[in-house]
């Protein structure tokens, strides 16, 4: 059985690429992929802690993050595309969505 410090160390190099990723990109799909690895590897972490202390209600717990990941991934996704259709680009420098 692999040690929990390895499913933690996994788990904050996602978090760590996820961050690089929302930093150093201006595509709002890139950004929306980079918070998917932060919410992934947040979701890999919760996992590992239910199957180390939990042991039955693991698949309880992978069965609900997969329909929360399921149900953030539908929604964020359709927020980029009506992003998209009413401004015509997805370069976050350009949203001015609060500017009065």
């Amino acid at each position: 059985m692999i040690d929990l410090s390895w499913y933690l160390l996994l788990s904050a190099a996602l978090f760590g690429v996820g961050t690089l990723v929302v930093l150093a990109r201006r595509n709002a799909l890139h950004l929306f992929m980079g918070i998917e690895l932060m919410l992934n590897a947040g979701n890999l972490a919760f996992l590992a802690g239910a199957r180390i202390h939990g042991g039955a209600q693991a698949p309880v717990s992978v069965l609900f993050i997969l329909a929360l990941a399921a149900a953030e991934v539908a929604v964020g996704l359709a927020l980029i595309v009506l992003i998209h259709r009413t401004r015509g680009t997805l370069d976050v420098g350009s949203f001015n969505l609060l500017k009065g």
